[in-house]
């Protein structure tokens, strides 16, 4: 129906998971507003739908205000990996704090209902296992992920102020680790790592002695997510866990790698940096009770489908 239509701002739009939201949303119609500064965003992932009359990329850094109209803002701009957020640690945290500061004034004029992408990240090296909201975390404060750990903390205290102290309606995801194709091919996550090396059939690097463990989420159950919740009853605001709880050691992660790419590739061990965390597995019976939410696809074929995008990228 033509009045369901919205307008949607995007932030981060041109990301991996950004372009994947703008995709799905796009598709079903509606008017979207992809915003990006680029520092790593690729314009390959959206320029499929520069032509598409109800795509628009904006060019800005959230740090700076921007003034538009929007029924509903997915904020998803914020540096994710390890190599990307700690290139830039300051910036890291003025585009997580800063930018939840503009993003939510911008609702708060507007009137417009706003999702904050949090992170795993935020409960640190988990001392409960698996990890439920309820949980406050073990961190770091001044360590090398704090940056981003701590940026991701206080905006999801932002958040709640501007809930609390101005009724903006909000909710919060706490993101487990994601994968898919559009993944940045350099930026040193497990998932991209792996297949990269596989694919060129050089040494696989596991950093530590691979038993610690992840859960890893395709990208096209990530997504039914955040539409679920951003569509979800307004008297849930999260923050709410969205992830695959399938548990598996990073060495069973690489060897299905080498198995699905049929690489040469050897296995080596490095060691492990500082603060990374042992295991990370969400407890999602929020997500499943409040949004019926579960994901679907299971690690082998989501990566079948990740190997294919970045065997198509390395050897075009």
């Amino acid at each position: 129906m033509i009045h369901d239509l919205k307008r949607i701002l995007i932030t981060g739009g041109a990301g991996f998971l950004g372009s994947h939201l703008c995709d799905r949303l796009v598709t079903e119609g509606h008017d979207i507003l992809c915003l990006d500064n680029f520092f790593t965003g690729i314009k390959r992932n959206i320029i499929h739908l520069i032509d598409k009359p109800n795509f628009e990329l904006i060019r800005h850094d959230l740090v700076q205000p921007i003034f538009l109209e929007a029924d509903e803002i997915y904020n998803l701009a914020c540096p994710a990996s390890p190599i990307h957020y700690q290139y830039n640690p300051v910036k890291t945290v003025k585009t997580s704090i800063m930018g939840s500061i503009n993003m939510l004034g911008l609702a708060k004029r507007v009137k417009a209902k706003i999702l904050q992408a949090s992170t795993s990240e935020i409960y640190g090296d988990p001392t409960v296992h698996p990890q439920k909201e309820d949980y406050w975390g073990n961190v770091n404060t001044i360590g090398l992920r704090s940056c981003y750990d701590e940026g991701k903390r206080c905006a999801e205290t932002l958040f709640f102020d501007y809930y609390r102290q101005n009724r903006v309606n909000i909710r919060v995801v706490r993101i487990f680790n994601t994968y898919g194709p559009r993944m940045h091919p350099n930026d040193g996550r497990v998932v991209s790592n792996f297949i990269v090396q596989a694919l060129k059939n050089i040494d696989i690097t596991i950093f530590g002695d691979g038993m610690q463990t992840r859960s890893f989420c395709y990208v096209d159950d990530l997504i039914d997510g955040l539409i679920c919740m951003m569509n979800g009853p307004d008297d849930f605001t999260g923050p709410v866990n969205l992830g695959n709880p399938d548990e598996h050691s990073i060495l069973e992660l690489a060897e299905t790698i080498v198995r699905l790419t049929e690489s040469k590739s050897r296995i080596i061990f490095e060691s492990l940096p500082q603060d990374d965390p042992r295991q990370r597995q969400p407890d999602i019976s929020l997500a499943m009770e409040r949004l019926n939410w579960n994901p679907k696809l299971n690690l082998e074929e989501g990566l079948k489908r990740t190997i294919k995008y970045f065997r198509a990228l390395l050897f075009p």
